[in-house]
């Protein structure tokens, strides 16, 4: 069963394990896609509320809807950019290693 989903998923263009070089590509970016989200998600939460976001949705100070819908905003809007922001920058590396594979078949 496990040789039949590792064949489906080469069939799709799926490898096993993804080299080294996108791993860490795919790190920084989502580093770096995360960094970014949460200042874009913070600006527009000060904007919509007029109150600065909750440096800690434990904080007794927090009324419990404000934390819910802070957690709900950052997590639901940080994972959109991140799967976004992945899926591209996975497609345009995928045709730029199969590109450089191309050139290096060709004389």
């Amino acid at each position: 069963m496990a040789d039949m989903a590792r064949e489906a998923k080469r069939d799709l263009g799926a490898v096993d394990k993804p080299d080294l070089q996108w791993r860490i590509v795919g790190g920084l970016l989502g580093l770096a896609v995360g960094f970014c989200s949460r200042k874009v998600l913070s600006f527009a939460w000060e904007r919509a509320t007029g109150k600065k976001p909750p440096a800690s949705a434990d904080s007794p100070e927090i009324g419990l809807g404000e934390a819910i819908a802070y957690a709900v905003v950052m997590g639901l809007g940080m994972e959109v950019a991140r799967i976004v922001v992945t899926r591209s920058a996975a497609k345009k590396w995928r045709s730029w290693k199969e590109a450089a594979a191309a050139r290096e078949i060709t004389p």
